[in-house]
Order: C-alpha cells, then sequence, then structure tokens
C-alpha cells in the first residue's frame, strides 16, 4: 500500500523540529496496515525532559500575563488550521493508527470542537470574580485563576491527535505552557498539532513534544511538570498519580473502563443495535468509552442477538486511505495478539462464538475480526478484564435491577448506555449507573461530543475530567486576593478587645438577619 501524497519526508522532517532531542537517539515507527518502516523520529532523554520543562518557564509568564481574550486570537486562527488541513491530519492519524478513516476524521475533528467550545468559555471562565468578604464596604475579595505553569500531557495512541492536542488546548489558553509526551508510534499527527499551533501565531516555546520509553520520559516529565494530564490504562495511571500526589502536584487521570449497555423490554430494536454496533467497534474497539458489555432484557436477548450479528456481518474490514472500509486494524502485532487471548479464552472455556473470533492476515499484519459472544462467565478473562479491541459479550437479564446490578458489578465506571422508548424509564435507569458518563439511545457519542459538559471516570477508571467548567480550570489555581478596606481585623486603634467582640457579634447578628451572612 503506498502512504498519501501528504506524508512527505520534508513534512516529518519538519515536524521533528518540534521535539526536544539533545542526542542522535532515533526511534522509528510503522505504517500500521503494512508494517513497513513510516518514519524515524529523534528520542528524547530524562534530562531533555527537565530541560524541556525549564526552558518552557519563561515563555509561560510571558503568556500568563497576556490577557485572556487576547489569547484566543491564536485558537481561532488554530481552529481553522484544523479544518483547512483535514485530509492530511487523517492521513497521519491513519498511517500511524490503522484506524478507518471514518474514525480518523472523529480523531481530528474533536480538537476543532473543544477549541470553538472553549474560545467563548475561556475568557468568561478566566475572568476575575467578585467574592463576598467578611465584612462587606470593609472587605473586598476577589477570586482569581492563576495558571498553574507547566503542564505536562501525556497522551495515549488510540486517538492521538484528539487526545494529544484536545488536552492541550485548554492548557494553554488558561495561560500555561505545555511539554506534550505522545506514545512514540502515534507522534506524528499530534506533532502535527504542534506545527499547526505554532502557524496560528503560538509565541515559541509555549508548547515542546517529548519522545520517548513511557516509564522513562513520562515518568521524567511527572518529575518536573507543575501538573499532569494522563490519559491510557488504570495500571499506569495509578503509578502517575501516586508520584504526582508525592510531588504534592495535581493530575487528572483518564483509565480504563468496562463499559455496559443495558437494552429494556421496551427498547427500538434497530435503534439500539445500530448504536450497539457502532459503539462495540468503533475504532475497532480501541475506545475508552466503548461498549463491551450488553444486557438485554430476556424477552428481546434472542432478537438482539440476532439482527446484532446480522449487522456486525456487513461491516466492511479493510486498509485504505478512504471512507470505503467501516473498521480498521488494531494499532499492534501486540494488541491483536492480546484481543486473541480473550477470545479463545472464552471459546476454550464454553462461550459462544457467533461470528469473527479469528485474525485477518490476508488484510494486515494487525487485523482481527469483529467478535461477538454469548454465554461468557466469570472465569473467562473477557468477563471483567479490558479487551481493548473488536469484542461484545451480550448476556440475558430479568429486568432492570439485575441490569443495573451486573453493568455495576465492575471496578470501572467511565461510560454506559441505556436503550429504552420509554425516556423518563432509560433516564432513571441510567441515573443508577456507576459511570462518568450515561448515554440514553446512544452508546457514547453524545456525552462524549457534548463538550460543555464533564467527561472522565468513577472507580478505577480514573479521577478528574476533562471538558466542561473543570476541563479548563483543572488548569489554574484559585487565587483569593482581599483588600481590608476599613480596619476591622484586629480592632481599630483605641478600641479594646472587649468592646470589639461585643460589636462584631452585634454586627454579625445584623447581616444574617439582613440575609448578607
Amino acid at each position: 500500500m503506498t502512504l498519501p501524497a501528504s506524508i512527505t519526508p520534508e513534512l516529518i522532517a519538519r515536524l521533528s523540529r518540534h521535539v526536544a532531542a539533545s542526542t542522535d537517539a532515533t526511534v522509528s515507527t510503522v505504517e500500521v496496515f503494512t508494517g513497513a518502516t513510516l518514519a524515524t523520529l529523534p528520542c528524547s532523554t530524562e534530562q531533555d525532559v527537565a530541560d524541556a520543562v525549564a526552558a518552557a518557564r519563561g515563555p509561560q509568564a510571558a503568556w500568563a500575563a497576556v490577557d485572556p481574550q487576547e489569547r484566543m486570537a491564536v485558537f481561532a486562527r488554530f481552529h481553522k488550521l484544523v479544518l483547512d488541513n483535514r485530509d492530511t491530519i487523517a492521513d497521519l492519524i491513519q498511517a500511524e493508527t490503522g484506524k478507518a478513516r471514518r474514525y480518523a476524521f472523529e480523531d481530528l475533528i474533536e480538537p476543532a470542537i473543544t477549541t470553538a467550545h472553549y474560545l467563548k468559555a475561556a475568557p468568561r471562565l478566566l475572568r476575575p470574580r467578585k467574592r463576598k468578604g467578611m465584612m462587606p464596604f470593609a472587605i473586598q475579595t476577589t477570586e482569581l485563576r492563576v495558571p498553574k505553569g507547566v503542564v505536562g500531557i501525556i497522551s495515549p495512541w488510540n486517538f492521538p491527535f484528539a487526545l494529544g492536542i484536545s488536552d492541550s488546548i485548554p492548557a494553554l489558553m488558561a495561560g500555561n505552557a505545555v511539554v506534550l509526551k505522545p506514545d512514540t508510534q502515534t507522534a506524528l499527527s499530534p506533532l502535527f498539532g504542534v506545527d499547526l499551533l505554532y502557524r496560528a501565531g503560538l509565541p515559541d516555546g509555549l508548547i515542546t513534544v517529548v519522545i520517548g520509553d513511557g516509564p522513562t520520559v513520562g515518568g521524567a516529565l511527572v518529575d518536573s511538570a507543575d501538573y499532569v494530564g494522563f490519559t491510557g490504562s488504570t495500571r499506569t495511571g495509578a503509578e502517575v498519580g501516586a508520584k504526582a500526589t508525592g510531588r504534592l502536584i495535581g493530575c487528572s487521570l483518564e483509565l480504563g473502563g468496562k463499559n455496559p449497555m443495558v437494552v429494556l423490554d421496551d427498547a427500538d430494536l434497530d435503534v439500539a443495535v445500530a448504536g450497539a454496533v457502532t459503539s462495540a467497534f468503533a475504532n475497532t474497539g480501541q475506545l475508552c468509552m466503548h461498549i463491551e458489555r450488553v444486557y438485554a432484557h430476556e424477552s428481546v436477548y434472542d432478537a438482539f442477538v440476532r439482527k446484532f450479528v446480522e449487522k456486525t456481518g456487513k461491516l466492511k474490514l479493510g486498509a485504505g486511505y478512504d471512507y470505503k472500509n467501516d473498521v480498521g486494524s488494531l494499532i499492534s502485532t501486540r494488541q491483536r495478539k492480546a484481543v486473541a487471548e480473550h477470545v479463545d479464552d472464552a471459546r476454550a472455556k464454553g462461550a459462544t462464538v457467533h461470528i469473527g473470533g479469528a485474525a485477518r492476515d490476508d488484510l494486515g499484519p494487525a487485523f482481527y475480526e469483529p467478535t461477538v459472544l454469548t454465554g461468557v462467565t466469570p472465569d473467562m478473562l473477557c468477563h471483567a478484564q479490558e479487551t481493548f479491541g473488536p469484542v461484545v459479550a451480550i448476556y440475558p437479564v430479568r429486568d432492570d435491577d439485575e441490569a443495573v446490578a451486573l453493568a455495576n458489578d465492575t471496578a470501572y465506571g467511565l461510560n454506559a448506555s441505556v436503550y429504552g422508548r420509554d425516556l423518563a424509564r432509560a433516564k432513571a435507569v441510567g441515573a443508577r449507573l456507576r459511570a462518568g458518563t450515561v448515554n440514553i439511545n446512544d452508546g457514547h457519542a453524545a456525552a462524549y461530543a457534548s463538550i460543555d459538559a464533564p467527561m472522565g471516570g468513577m472507580g478505577r477508571s480514573g479521577l478528574g475530567r476533562r471538558h466542561g467548567v473543570e476541563g479548563l480550570l483543572k488548569y489554574t489555581e484559585s487565587q483569593n486576593l482581599s483588600v481590608q478596606r476599613i480596619q476591622v481585623i484586629p480592632p481599630p486603634k483605641g478600641i479594646p478587645y472587649g468592646r470589639y467582640t461585643s460589636i462584631m457579634a452585634r454586627s454579625l447578628r445584623l447581616l444574617r438577619k439582613l440575609g448578607v451572612r
């Protein structure tokens, strides 16, 4: 397969200049569709990371002094550049991930949506806010939002452009500098995003990329940044959180999920099946929010399974830099092996494989068929462990209570879904599910794409939120700036303290009666 014409040695060389690297060490990435070498990139050392953070502090201080409304001009131009360069971005994303192009488009469009939202929201959220002082007129109090400083963003391989750039945008808007550590295999598309930010007029030095081994380079970033945003596995996220806590810095962690869907007995099965197929096999199942477990009411279970298998069979699996395929490749042969292990284990222990369950070497080195299982039991690997591939298990349930109990029987709590015609009932079921996002009559996109609302996990799915108010303000510290205009603390000169206490007591009673305090 020939690489798209947009991916040239000159482009890769230009993007490489954004990597902080002081040695001649390099690392190679592959075109996932074929396994051929895609790019050779500079490799950062631990010292490079520390130097990058230190070098960002000067530009960050100057950037923080710029009025937030003036900062937005950079991001308005960036928004336009993303949309203008969408074909090149999609080419890069597909080459380094192997995903179907429709999901490459979803990957690239997310930063544009996020940027558009915060272009309006950020100046309002960041402006100083008057707060009630201890004593009206005497004390004037203002809440300020102060940037954290240098923010470290550690982004994953499954949505490299979306999660690398979208997490960086609000951090930059809030007045911070960013040091971004993408997954090595998927560094090209976030590097292109960084290039677009500088083309949009972002001041030099405000965003730098470091590339290298996760524990080494990522660990060094946690050791030196002022705040860390991490998206990835629960195991690694726990290590990042522990290290950040040890340094007394904040962090946000979006981690794994074993996401459930509940299909009520009154659900429109055609709608539910279409949504389930999309959310189970979107991005070849390599989506933190994708559905891995479906609990269908026993009265509709057989029909749901039949329709689901039938629709899954119509999905087109293949490689190509166009919109002809519904499902692309897994990220690597290593990931394919992990997915196959879950399916083979389930099959060996008695689960039924209705469709799929096989690798497709004829299509590429890391392809695996969309797979539908029933009869999955707790002793099987795929019952409770995150598979992170195109595999879904379907279970019958007797009623809403059993569906909720089984859906909540997990250490994770990232995303969930409920399908039903009676919206009041479906929403009531959804409100009982322990998950950071819950979608009614949709699998995952409705909640995630609603950028004005927070998105994140409960339990072992992480802490903190992206999107919404917290998605920006987490990159700031709140500062209380209080001015004593009339001396009331301590008592003015000449008033004995005993007399002062009587005056204060009467004043507080009056303020309480007036509703001021």
